[in-house]
């Protein structure tokens, strides 16, 4: 139960107010149950009794019928109000729970998202947050529900009725019920755990799937993929068979014992009219209210059938969503920058993981405005990973970079990005038209500034071909080659002028002449900025005023 405290804390937070009023009518509601059917019971004893007496003619029938009428009536409006505010509140808590997962998910370690795939993040943002609802309104709220029901009922039936018909109704129903959700919670445990799982796993394989159609069927592997998809979903299907068996064991367990409860309490509300110490109806009244009180139970099957999901879920969102906000420092003061020192590392040192093994030790280097330097070496030697320390997406080892002179931690997350631009060898477009995805970039950018950018990197005849600026692009850019994608990112990156220019082997893929229309594209669009490059190609040595041999 642990994990699961965390979240409901955060969906309780987000509208109490409409939570309390909830929960309010779901007592109402439960208590107008079983007053329900407690007066029916007790009207229908007392009517033939008075029958059998002879008395009938004088028996006021139109009281209870209306008072049995009233109560279904406010039952249902009861309900009706109770799933508006309670379900609605939810779902507000849990929008606004899915903005924190991305904000945190976003926070994360840029290696730790390199890592991630679109179907698991698509999973991640959907399909957790949704499995969460049961917890407020499938175990929290009938729980303390339950509870309130069951105080009161026991106070109750112990004024109309008598104490001994009031506490063997509750306290036999609630053991009995306990000891069933107990029960039925630890046998549901592994298979909710391995249903979730096979349903997440059939998830994030169909999508995959679907996604990737054409290059498995190119490979001979759409037909594996399919099977994979299958898998899963069996996999799923059969532990949710075990969880439906589970459930409807439970039932007849929660059955059984309401049945035994109420029995109980009719032989001893029996023996106490025998006794004269209260009228049939009253002991009529105890049996049908202790049946009524069974219902409590009801809402909680479902949730001891799901808890061993919510654990899992519950676990994987918390480790996702962003801390507390660390309270702001006091300012720090800081030197102006100096736009002729550009970009500064100082015997930096850098590792891939934060433990891992030293890539590069005491790296010192100095770029000035309109100077291009590259970085070589051979593949593993650490030139990315000095590029991602210069961006400032994952933190040295030791030493400091310094933009502008200032060292990169004093800057301003959005300040940092006008001034540094970076192409990494993965980068991302997603689907919208090209002028969209320039866009992102400068949104007030003209179409005569996006075209001169694309002009820049080789691609203004492809977007021409394909449509112009409004030629829409699918997920991942397609519908553009994987050249052409990574020119249009490049292309994304020059349209702010970026004072600093990260690039990761931008030309990977482009034949000689191109390569060279791009490199020097690059630099025309951005004249005074300082370039740091990791270079594999000769084209990219060529082309840079300087080498550091990295490794």
């Amino acid at each position: 139960m642990k994990p699961l405290i965390p979240i409901l804390k955060l969906v309780w937070n987000a509208d109490r107010a409409a939570f309390l009023r909830g929960i309010a009518l779901a007592v109402v509601v439960l208590v107008m149950g079983v007053a329900l059917l407690g007066l029916s019971g007790w009207f229908i004893m007392a009517a033939g009794a008075a029958g059998l007496a002879g008395t009938g003619a004088g028996f006021d029938v139109f009281r209870p019928s209306a008072g049995v009428r009233f109560l279904a009536l406010g039952r249902t409006a009861a309900r009706y109000g109770e799933r508006l505010l309670t379900h609605d509140a939810t779902l507000k808590a849990f929008a606004a729970l899915r903005g924190r997962l991305l904000r945190g998910i976003s926070a994360a370690p840029y290696r730790s998202l390199l890592r991630l795939r679109g179907a698991e993040m698509l999973h991640r943002l959907t399909a957790d947050i949704d499995a969460l609802d049961g917890i407020a309104l499938r175990l929290a709220i009938p729980l303390l529900v339950g509870a309130l029901v069951l105080a009161g009922g026991l106070a109750a039936l112990t004024w109309l009725v008598d104490f001994r018909v009031a506490a063997w109704s509750v306290l036999s129903l609630a053991l009995g019920a306990t000891l069933a959700l107990i029960w039925a919670a630890r046998r549901s445990d592994r298979p909710s755990r391995m249903a979730e799982a096979a349903g997440r796993a059939c998830r994030v394989r169909l999508i995959d799937h679907l996604r990737g159609r054409a290059m498995l069927a190119f490979a001979g592997r759409l037909d594996l993929s399919r099977q994979a998809v299958l898998g899963a979903d069996a996999r799923a299907r059969q532990e949710r068979l075990i969880l439906a068996r589970t459930e409807r064991r439970t039932g007849a367990v929660v059955s059984l014992t309401a049945t035994f409860s109420a029995a109980g309490a009719l032989y001893i509300g029996a023996e106490l009219a025998l006794r004269g110490e209260i009228s049939p109806a009253f002991a009529a009244l105890g049996f049908f209210a202790t049946l009524g009180m069974a219902e409590v139970v009801g809402p909680l099957r479902r949730a001891m059938r799901e808890i061993g999901g919510m654990r899992d879920t519950a676990r994987r969102v918390l480790r996702w969503l962003p801390g507390p906000v660390a309270p702001i420092a006091d300012a720090v003061p800081m030197a102006p920058p100096d736009p002729e020192a550009r970009l500064e590392l100082v015997n930096l040192t850098v590792s891939a993981t934060p433990d891992g093994p030293r890539l590069v030790s005491a790296l010192s280097l100095r770029i000035r405005p309109g100077q291009t330097l590259a970085l070589v070496g051979r593949s593993g030697a650490g030139k990315t990973t000095v590029l991602d320390v210069a961006a400032g997406l994952i933190a040295p080892r030791a030493g400091d970079v310094r933009l502008l002179g200032r060292a990169l931690p004093q800057w301003e997350e959005r300040a940092l990005r006008r001034h540094l631009g970076y192409l990494p060898q993965r980068s991302a477009l997603t689907s919208g038209t090209i002028g969209e995805a320039l866009r992102l970039a400068r949104p007030e950018a003209s179409d005569a500034e996006l075209y001169a950018v694309l002009s820049r990197v080789a691609l203004d005849g492809v977007v021409e071909r394909i449509g112009g600026l409004d030629a829409r692009l699918g997920e991942g850019g397609r519908g553009l080659s994987g050249g052409e994608s990574r020119r249009l990112a490049l292309a994304r990156v020059l349209l702010r002028a970026p004072d600093v220019l990260l690039l990761d082997e931008p030309t990977e893929g482009l034949d000689r002449a191109t390569a060279e229309r791009v490199l020097g594209g690059i630099r025309a669009a951005c004249p005074n900025a300082a370039i740091l490059m990791a270079a594999h190609r000769a084209v990219e040595r060529d082309w840079a005023d300087a080498l550091h041999s990295v490794g």
